[in-house]
């Protein structure tokens, strides 16, 4: 297989993932499927969205299996795993600002069996390091993929892991606009996107 069909083929998958991603976080799905799975709905999201991202990177492994890494010196592979580490430390202490519970579905199942209703949106984050980027869990996802950018199939996997992430962004910023208003245009003047330019905003 020629390289430029590997990466068409692994590109058609993140864009399958990305649409699915977003299809399903989308109000109207939500609208039609919340009848059928009721409170699981999120936990049944995120359980598709994990098998399908794990199938798109197992199609890039076998795709891109065969390519030998890049030879590249000690001092850039000390680099490119510092900056993948630093990533995941900042996706570890990112999460911590968010409710891990409703993150993952299983605060909705809970509450439904104890008969309580909550909504299903937290409040904006601006404190921790929202105060600094308004989106550090993409900021650390492209930290780790370009940190792994090692060899084809780490690259393959940046480059496209990259553009999802890019047109997330877009629609995540749209997506917060809509449910927080003014209040997150308030503060999208004065936090920036994924680089700490700015410094910690009060």
């Amino acid at each position: 297989m020629t390289p430029i069909l590997a990466h068409i083929l692994y590109a058609l998958g993140w864009f399958s993932f990305g649409a699915g991603h977003t299809l399903l976080a989308g109000r109207r799905a939500k609208a039609f499927l919340t009848p059928a799975l009721g409170p699981w709905y999120r936990l049944a999201y995120n359980v598709f969205a994990a098998l399908h991202i794990a199938a798109v990177w197992l199609c890039g492994a076998w795709l891109f299996g065969d390519a030998a890494a890049y030879p590249l010196p000690a001092w850039a592979q000390m680099v490119l795993h510092g900056v993948s580490v630093l990533g995941l430390v900042l996706l570890l202490a990112a999460l911590r600002d968010y409710d891990l519970g409703r993150f993952a579905g299983l605060t909705q199942i809970r509450n439904h069996r104890r008969g309580i209703g909550e909504p299903e949106d937290e409040p904006l984050h601006t404190g921790g390091f929202h105060a600094w980027v308004r989106h550090p869990l993409y900021a650390a996802a492209y930290l780790i993929l370009w940190g792994n950018a090692q060899d084809p199939f780490g690259l393959a996997t940046a480059v496209w892991g990259s553009a999802y992430l890019a047109i997330g962004t877009n629609y995540e910023e749209r997506r917060l606009m809509a449910l927080y208003g003014e209040a997150y245009r308030a503060y999208r003047a004065r936090v920036p996107s994924l680089v700490p330019w700015r410094g910690k905003a009060l």
